[in-house]
């Protein structure tokens, strides 16, 4: 497993992570027994980074965290990410002080530690990703030894490039993927420049990158896949990448073609693997979080971190499957 530096907090990580949204909740279900299975195999894999929220289940998936990193013991070499923010109305009012030191109190209970290795805020409003004392309220959690490191999670460039400039944010989590190129033009420089992590997040388009999903593709009925997909409940951009379904499908069905031609193939491997693997290559980019719901799938997404470079090839498909088919929905609006 490749390993890079997580920006400021000078962890080195694995370039493939874990993300843990779907050991919570809006996956459809996933018990507990099967959720420790996937950090287990994760782990044994090579994973060294998991991403969590403390509203993922209302606690659940920190807390199923929490219970196998003290299996595994002190040593274990984990790094875990959690968020928050999204516990009240994201008003500009409720990023304050007083609520970061409670939502940081069950998150560390949660997850058992006394201090978090990182805490991001969970996309919340310009408002406040542009906020002097969002920023001060952060710093005082660190000198009080609540966190380690904290950072942000956003939903568009402009709001990641506001955050990469202040001093103390060591990460970036952003959605990127083949699908999602716009970080590209401009985050992943400053972020470089400033010794930033980036944090990739929904690297598979919510699935349509697997190659897997059809037209007849259902979902759960609390599968954010089915009730997400007008942005109804949350930022559109979240469910298949702000992608249409019709068109991403045709865009999944180019990309699975193009897998087929890149360097270092082998029949085994997948079109979700060559995603991950060329997301992970990318310069700049700290650690990647899929997400898996199986042990199986947390091993096949790990393999991508081992992968042979892809190749120029490769990056102008990717890029050419944006530009023709995505990229006049898709750009203008994160």
């Amino acid at each position: 497993m490749q390993t890079q530096r997580l920006g400021k907090t000078n962890r080195s990580v694995s370039g493939i992570g874990l993300g843990t949204w779907q050991l919570g909740a809006d996956w459809g279900e996933v018990s507990e027994a099967d959720a420790g299975k996937v950090l287990a195999a994760a782990a044994d894999a090579g994973v060294t980074f998991f991403d969590t929220a403390d509203v993922y289940g209302d606690g659940r998936s920190e807390q199923v965290i929490g219970a196998f990193l003290r299996e595994r013991g002190a040593d274990h070499g984990i790094t875990v990410a959690t968020k928050m923010g999204r516990r009240m109305d994201q008003l500009p009012e409720n990023y304050s002080l007083e609520n970061f030191r409670a939502w940081t109190d069950r998150s560390r209970k949660n997850l058992g530690v006394d201090t978090l290795d990182l805490v991001q805020l969970h996309c919340p409003p310009t408002a406040v990703v542009t906020s002097d004392e969002v920023y001060d309220a952060m710093d005082t959690l660190v000198a009080e030894g609540a966190i380690a490191n904290y950072g942000l999670s956003v939903e568009t460039s402009d709001q990641a490039l506001a955050a990469i400039a202040r001093p103390n944010v060591a990460t970036i989590q952003i959605i990127l993927n083949a699908f999602r190129l716009k970080p590209l033009d401009a985050v992943l420089p400053a972020a470089r420049a400033a010794n930033v992590g980036i944090i990739a997040r929904v690297p598979l388009a919510s699935g349509l990158l697997s190659g897997k999903y059809t037209a007849a593709t259902t979902f759960a009925e609390n599968d954010h896949r089915n009730y997400n997909r007008d942005g109804s409940h949350f930022d559109v951009g979240e469910t298949f990448s702000g992608v249409d379904f019709t068109v991403g499908l045709e865009a999944a069905a180019r990309f699975t073609a193009l897998a087929k031609t890149a360097d270092g193939v082998t029949p085994d491997t997948t079109t979700a693997q060559l995603a991950l693997a060329w997301l992970a290559q990318l310069d700049g980019v700290s650690a990647v979080i899929p997400g898996a719901r199986s042990a199986d799938q947390a091993r096949a997404n790990a393999a991508a971190g081992s992968m042979p470079a892809l190749g120029e090839g490769f990056n102008a498909g990717v890029h050419e499957i944006y530009d023709s088919l995505l990229r006049a929905d898709i750009h203008p609006r994160w």
